[in-house]
């Protein structure tokens, strides 16, 4: 999730604020290096992530790389069905994209939208921005699109022809909307918003707005969340429990009880369509022969666990408008 500045919030105490944010910004660094280290043993292939994310120093369990594995092709799937639907005419909102390498790999396989754009805490933009400036692998594709003599660059903000990183707060959206309006975001264009355990972090109340916001602001959009589902058994408390030990609080655990609720939510908050399923049945979905290809990477233990693991996470989407482009046909 995106961040605030470290001043007197509506929404509680800026201490309070200050410190639940930290935990999320934690939880930015661990799937991040999640990654890095699913990404290093063969389960894809992204030549990108070094770049950004540190080495993983300890060995991550099968299930836990195999889970990633299924996020990252679940959302890769409806964001290039979006991306063909449109003819890569649209523009991309990654909220909460943390060290995400998606605006890269697009290039290389020459379907990037009209622009993409992150947003996230103002310090994970930072330290993002200061991989890019540093690492060539990084900073060429995005000059190489840029036909003006200086991309815009400051501490918090990068701007350029296709890409544009920004520091912002996803729970303050007038802000929000004026700093992607100054990178030219455009609300006519055919728009797909990603959001990879963001919503869970706001209350209700924040996440709903979140939704109302991006539900409006565009003519034709289609919604992309992953996050916790079936939090309300034992498996989904001890999740909470553990996350909440190092100060990690869901405050929009209510609304991930099921996948109805989920659907719900999207429905309710201006979405004409929605659609969810839990990681595991994604994960059945997936290509038999990729997924023959990971499992004999590692040998797993105990499959029960994977199932559970994946049963507590979903992927789900919604559309608005664009009939005449068959969103409402995209599936996974």
């Amino acid at each position: 999730m995106a961040a605030n500045r470290r001043e007197s919030s509506p929404f509680g105490s800026s201490s309070s604020r200050d410190t639940d944010d930290e935990g999320v910004r934690g939880t930015c660094e661990d799937a991040s290096v999640c990654k890095r280290y699913a990404v290093s043993i063969g389960y894809w292939h992204d030549p990108y992530i070094e770049h950004l994310v540190r080495p993983c120093k300890e060995r991550k369990a099968p299930e836990i790389n195999r889970g990633y594995f299924a996020r990252v092709q679940g959302v890769s799937q409806l964001t290039k069905a979006f991306l063909r639907k449109t003819g890569c005419h649209c523009q991309i909102l990654n909220l909460g994209a943390g060290m995400d390498t998606t605006f890269w790999k697009l290039k290389d396989e020459d379907l990037l939208p009209s622009k993409y754009f992150e947003v996230d805490f103002p310090t994970i933009v930072k330290r993002k921005l200061h991989n890019i400036k540093s690492k060539p692998a990084l900073a060429k594709p995005i000059a190489e699109l840029h036909s003006e003599d200086a991309l815009r660059i400051d501490g918090h903000m990068l701007d350029s022809a296709r890409y544009a990183i920004i520091g912002a707060d996803l729970r303050e959206l007038p802000e929000l909307e004026e700093k992607l309006k100054k990178c030219n975001m455009s609300t006519q264009l055919p728009t797909l918003l990603i959001a990879e355990c963001v919503l869970i972090y706001m209350t209700p109340e924040q996440s709903a707005s979140l939704l109302k916001w991006a539900a409006s602001s565009f003519e034709t959009a289609m919604f992309i969340n992953y996050e916790q589902v079936n939090m309300d058994d034992r498996f989904g408390q001890i999740m909470v429990e553990n996350l909440w030990r190092r100060q990690c609080h869901l405050a929009g655990v209510e609304t991930c009880k099921s996948l109805e609720s989920q659907r719900e939510r999207l429905l309710l908050n201006g979405w004409e369509t929605a659609s969810a399923v839990d990681m595991m049945e994604l994960y059945s979905r997936l290509p038999r022969a990729e997924v023959n290809r990971i499992e004999s990477l590692e040998f797993l233990d105990e499959m029960e666990l994977l199932e559970q693991l994946m049963r507590h996470y979903c992927l789900c989407w919604a559309t608005r408008g664009g009939q005449e482009l068959g969103l409402k046909e995209i599936t996974c």
